[in-house]
């Protein structure tokens, strides 16, 4: 499997203190790959170094081939590193159609490659507006309650659509990486399901996820890979699969669980 992200010795700094301390993380394409660990571990400052939020002191971030260390977010978007933030940031003011729409203005015109009726291979040019039709069509089919509300105040919008139209205005971008910082901050039990079974779906669609959460049992349930921080270090880590079925482990490192 490919590897579309690879962090080498990332370290971060907020003046005299060090949040990220040395890290080495990777991403396979069309996994979910998830950042655990306590408040103050370092996973949030992690995501922001990689989507170029905050600037490296040191280290290497290399995506899909190229260097992208201390790049701004504005040219790592338009490279597909997208990211749904930790609390939603919905734009007041505007319908839930309106928001998803913001998180289309990267898209560009592509040439999609169809085979011809004599067998070969021909291009054709695909708009804007019919890329952004598409991916509306995409999201409200990962979220159809967004459709029912899609004339609606986004700001009306109790808190689990919200987090469902901040993960679909990312989407809207058509992310080669989709960032995920705390989807299940402040949601009830039952609502955080429903969100971890949609992400799932979206990685089963072909998508990448790196994502950060505090809730690690179900974010174990849904990973594939996982890497455990604590003060700005990988404690461990490993495949979800092995991880969650350690009990010891799971208490050891993310705490007792529910």
């Amino acid at each position: 499997m490919a590897r579309i992200l690879e962090i080498r010795d990332l370290v971060v700094d907020y003046g005299i203190i060090r949040a990220v301390k040395g890290i080495n993380l990777s991403v396979e394409k069309g996994t979910i790959v998830a950042i655990l660990g306590a408040n103050g571990a370092g996973k949030t400052t992690t995501i922001k170094a990689i989507d170029g939020v905050v600037r490296p002191s040191s280290g290497s971030i290399v995506f899909d081939g190229r260097n992208i260390t201390g790049k701004p977010s504005y040219r790592l978007a338009s490279r597909g590193i997208i990211q749904s933030p930790e609390g939603r940031m919905i734009l007041k003011g505007l319908t839930v159609e309106q928001n998803l729409m913001v998180g289309a203005y990267s898209l560009k015109p592509e040439r999609r490659a169809t085979v011809g009726k004599d067998g070969l291979p021909r291009f054709k040019r695909i708009s804007v507006r019919r890329r952004r039709r598409e991916a509306l069509d995409e999201v409200y089919g990962y979220f159809p309650v967004l459709r029912e509300r899609r004339t609606q105040q986004a700001s009306t919008l109790s808190g689990g659509e919200q987090q469902m139209l901040a993960i679909g205005r990312a989407l809207m971008a058509r992310p080669k990486l989709l960032l995920l910082d705390e989807p299940s901050l402040g949601l009830a039990p039952l609502i955080v399901q429903e969100i971890f079974a949609i992400i799932r779906k979206i990685k089963a669609d072909g998508n990448t996820i790196l994502m950060v959460e505090q809730n690690a049992y179900q974010t174990l349930k849904i990973a594939d890979y996982v890497y455990v921080l604590e003060l700005g270090k990988v404690k461990t880590e490993g495949k979800a699969e092995t991880m969650l079925a350690d009990a010891a482990l799971v208490e050891a490192y993310l705490g007792k669980q529910k």
